[in-house]
């Protein structure tokens, strides 16, 4: 299918790919498939976190996203201050020279429009924002596909997503409660439409049927300290998600579970070494997963899964294995509705180790049933997925000669 530029049609990726969050990178995965079965011509780059992964993994160009290499680390001395300082300056330059050598710039998913995890206005909500202004103001089609959002009440914060949400040309949410939010927080989201998120684009392995005595779990855990709003109490949320998450542990390998801990992201090493010191039992083992697909293939070959990181619990449910959600934002709630099992879900920032157990046993009691309901889930989301990306192949590549009824997402 090739596109009626005479040139290549040169598409941008953009966010915190390549840092060490399978997700992020997971919804990567999910849209360089599309470019490359729809768009192969299309020449694609990145602006982004890790450009050196991005490369190395995806074998395209890419660009670091700030010009301070500390822009995550605190600023404390008068130095660092100062390169902070200059680097937005100096960013607002290399954005907009990047983004002007664009056709269109997607950014493939994540929680662009969120604060559920701490998070300061200057560092990425000021780099979405400069990138929807500058490709607003260069004629660049911006497009947030499949993107999260929640309220945010940090005034700064709220501003810049605000104003990143009205001047991208394309809008999409990975469930209703984030389109909600962009609505109260100012934006007309009339024409924008909810799809899946992007990870369930993504191949799937299929999962093992359990037979035979009670097999293995995997946990997937997270460093929880809660969000934005929680920043006081940030140490009790995180001892008691971590105690919780080891008497958890705990009973299953007491009962002879053999338990498989999962990261999603670099930092939730320490978690899996907390436990790990905490359970010292051969039935309680760690993974070291790359992608998003050796999460899949973990939890593929388990029994059930208790996980809190989003695209933990969209990898269990992908591979179709039952999964209780710690949850830690309306996200999570919306997702796990979403596939048929609202009722296994569980606050992250008030765990309950007795309650936890319980959900537990009674998802398990339900083992055959919900894997029927994930499989007919799966198969909606798949095709609504597919829907999303013939709608922007009309959004941003009009030229191309695919052809494009109009319609309301199934």
């Amino acid at each position: 299918m090739t596109s009626g530029h005479e040139t290549p049609v040169r598409v941008g990726v953009f966010g915190l790919l390549g840092s060490g969050n399978l997700g992020n990178d997971g919804s990567l995965e999910a849209v360089l498939g599309y470019l490359r079965a729809e768009h192969p011509e299309a020449a694609v780059d990145a602006l982004c976190g890790g450009p050196e992964v991005v490369t190395a993994r995806y074998g395209i160009p890419a660009t670091r996203l700030h010009w301070y290499r500390g822009e995550y680390r605190t600023a404390s001395r008068a130095g660092a201050i100062a390169g902070k300082g200059l680097g937005k300056l100096v960013d607002v330059f290399r954005t907009a020279a990047w983004v002007r050598r664009h056709d269109v710039v997607i950014v493939p998913g994540m929680g662009v429009l969120e604060a559920t995890l701490p998070l300061r206005p200057w560092g990425f909500p000021y780099s979405l924002f400069l990138l929807c202004a500058t490709g607003r103001l260069l004629r660049t089609r911006v497009a947030l596909v499949s993107v999260g959002a929640a309220e945010i009440r940090d005034r700064p914060t709220r501003a810049l997503v605000r104003w990143s949400g009205r001047l991208a040309a394309y809008r999409s949410y990975r469930d209703a409660p984030s389109r909600d939010a962009m609505r109260a927080m100012g934006v007309d989201t009339a024409r924008d439409e909810v799809y899946p998120d992007l990870a369930f684009a993504l191949p799937a392995p299929r999962a093992s049927t359990p037979s035979g005595p009670p097999g293995p779990v995997c946990v997937g855990v997270m460093d929880f300290h809660g969000g934005n709003d929680d920043r006081a109490r940030a140490e009790e949320i995180y001892r008691r998600y971590l105690d919780a998450t080891i008497r958890f542990v705990r009973a299953l390998v007491e009962e002879g579970r053999p338990v498989r801990l999962l990261t999603g992201d670099e930092c939730d090493a320490s978690v899996v070494a907390a436990i790990l010191d905490a359970v010292d039992s051969p039935l309680v083992t760690a993974a070291e997963p790359s992608s998003l697909a050796d999460l899949m293939n973990e939890m593929a070959a388990a029994d059930s899964v208790m996980a809190i990181r989003y695209h933990n619990l969209i990898c269990a449910l992908k591979t179709g294995t039952p999964v209780l959600a710690l949850s830690y934002a309306a996200k999570s709630d919306a997702l796990m509705d979403r596939m048929g099992l609202g009722a296994y879900c569980h606050p992250a920032r008030e765990v309950d180790a007795d309650r936890l157990l319980e959900q537990f046993r009674a998802l398990e009691k339900r083992s055959a049933e919900l894997r029927q309901t994930l499989a007919e889930r799966n198969q909606d989301a798949a095709r609504q997925l597919e829907y999303q990306f013939t709608e922007l192949t009309a959004v941003l590549f009009p030229a191309s000669d695919h052809t494009h009824t109009s319609r309301k997402a199934p």
